[in-house]
């Protein structure tokens, strides 16, 4: 009768092929290894392509929250409050500068009307539609009046928020209330924004020159 540590014993091997059924089994190992390891690299490259897939996609969302926040102009190309002025008063609706709901959904109506991509972007195409050129789009976004930035340090040393000593002229310009209504003004100047502040007082220069500010003309 064998003795219970006798391998031969406790195997369905025989003892010669042991050292052979080992090596099998150490070699089914390896295989397993190397099958879980390719498997783990697999893994990891399709979520490094998932990744770059996503990250590809969020460029062009912000791309597009971009292109549609300077109105759809071509990069570096924003549009001016006085360009969407005019683009809003061709399309009549409140010329305010801002491209809102109301004049995208106008923009889309007159796309639509004149076989155009209705996307109510500003782009070169719905701008010469509405007579307006890209040329002329650009040159007023360019920058403030030289005269106007005179005036300013002349009258308020560029601080929108001045107010005159009697409280009878107001913010960067020193507006009268009467004036700044008179060029669509709203409430008080030295409360609005100096962009708002700098487009009406455009307005003023172009209508009526440097008179309005004669001691700093």
């Amino acid at each position: 009768m064998p003795r219970i540590d006798d391998v031969s014993a406790m195997s369905d091997v025989p003892a010669g092929d042991l050292p052979c059924e080992l090596a099998f089994r150490r070699s089914l190992r390896r295989s397993h290894g190397r099958r879980q390891a390719a498997i783990a690299r697999r893994r990891r490259l399709l979520r490094s392509r998932c990744s770059a897939f996503a990250a590809a996609v969020g460029l062009m969302v912000v791309s597009a929250g971009a292109l549609a926040g300077t109105g759809g102009a071509l990069p570096g190309e924003a549009l001016s409050e006085d360009t969407i002025s005019a683009v809003q008063r061709a399309l009549g609706v409140e010329a305010d500068g801002v491209l809102g709901p109301v004049t995208r959904r106008a923009i889309k109506r007159f796309q639509k009307a004149h076989d155009l991509k209705a996307d109510g972007l500003l782009g070169p195409q719905t701008l010469k539609a509405l007579g307006i050129e890209l040329e002329s789009a650009r040159a007023s976004s360019a920058g403030l009046d030289p005269r106007l930035e005179a005036i300013a340090e002349c009258e308020s040393g560029g601080n929108p928020r001045a107010v005159s000593a009697d409280g009878r002229y107001r913010g960067k310009y020193q507006f009268s209330m009467a004036t700044w209504r008179s060029v669509g003004g709203k409430g008080d100047p030295a409360k609005a924004s100096e962009r708002e502040q700098d487009r009406r007082a455009a307005k003023l220069l172009k209508r009526d020159g440097t008179a309005p500010w004669p001691n700093c003309a």
